[in-house]
């Protein structure tokens, strides 16, 4: 009996430290430098623990309301310091390297974002939850999101591959390539990304390589910026198949290029628009 009250005195314990430590983790004052972060936070229950943050991190809507610190040009590192954060969250690919070593050298603790796959925005989930106390939500929204993703690939399994060129800024023009999260999506729609095989991740292309490839659709995403941007008028090069059939699609980059739970929103919207132009491509041949 009395190895038994022992036992339960020492799981009543560790219980209790647990929750403590849950409980301080819920109480951390966070600054996330990037909008995928931001919306990582929130899906897990744990925006409020946000005090600071940066440009178009604009999801969900109380994500607004917190104070901004600069963007990928630059972060205000002595208004990051005046909200005495225990931790920053950060991305290495949207903010500057000199400005991540500097609030490392000013001794505040930095985590970074390692998503680049589309599976492993699951992994970022149960990153943060552990990181906040706040694993169980975190789960939740991990198996959530896998299970969304595994319906989309499933519906996709069968289908037909289509030439795909994504316009991912008209002026210089970018497209991406084979080592993208983005190239990653279009292969989920079974989409077969026309400059898969560049050198760099985002190159620089003209319309002659354009006609080149011989897209048969092009991807134009909508996305949000303070600078407007040009309009091309494809109609001049009807000798791109795309253009020929009229096969234009437009996607929401606030959903496909951020690394979040809603991505799933806008690869389905994506796939599914896809799909229609598959069948105009087919009807055509």
């Amino acid at each position: 009996m009395r190895v038994l009250r022992l036992a339960l005195f020492v799981c009543f314990a560790l219980a209790s430290v647990n929750l403590l430590a849950d409980t301080n983790k819920q109480q951390l004052r966070i600054v996330a430098l990037a909008p995928h972060i931001v919306e990582n936070l929130y899906a897990i229950g744990a925006g409020a623990q946000i005090v600071g943050t940066v440009e178009y991190a604009d999801f969900p809507e109380a994500a607004n309301t917190i104070p901004r610190l600069g963007g990928h040009q630059g972060i205000q590192i002595e208004k990051l310091l005046a909200l005495k954060p225990d931790l920053v969250l950060a991305w290495k690919t949207g903010s500057k390297i000199d400005d991540l070593a500097l609030i490392e050298r000013m001794g505040v603790e930095i985590s970074y974002s390692e998503a680049n796959e589309v599976e492993k925005v699951a992994d970022e989930l149960l990153r943060l939850g552990k990181i906040t106390g706040r694993e169980e939500s975190a789960k939740h929204a991990a198996n959530q999101f896998q299970q969304k993703l595994r319906a989309i690939k499933a519906k996709q399994q069968a289908k037909s591959s289509v030439a795909i060129f994504y316009q991912l800024w008209p002026e210089p023009m970018m497209t991406v390539s084979k080592n993208t999260w983005i190239n990653q999506l279009i292969e989920i729609c079974h989409g077969s990304n026309v400059f898969a095989n560049n050198q760099t991740d985002y190159p620089l292309i003209s319309i002659e390589n354009v006609i080149v490839a011989k897209p048969e659709v092009i991807i134009l995403p909508e996305e949000k910026s303070k600078i407007k941007q040009p309009v091309i008028d494809w109609q001049q090069w009807p000798e791109v198949p795309a253009v020929k059939l009229n096969q234009f699609i437009q996607v929401n980059a606030d959903l496909l290029h951020r690394f979040t739970t809603r991505m799933l929103d806008g690869l389905d919207d994506m796939c599914n628009k896809i799909d229609q132009s598959r069948a105009v491509i087919e009807d055509a041949k």
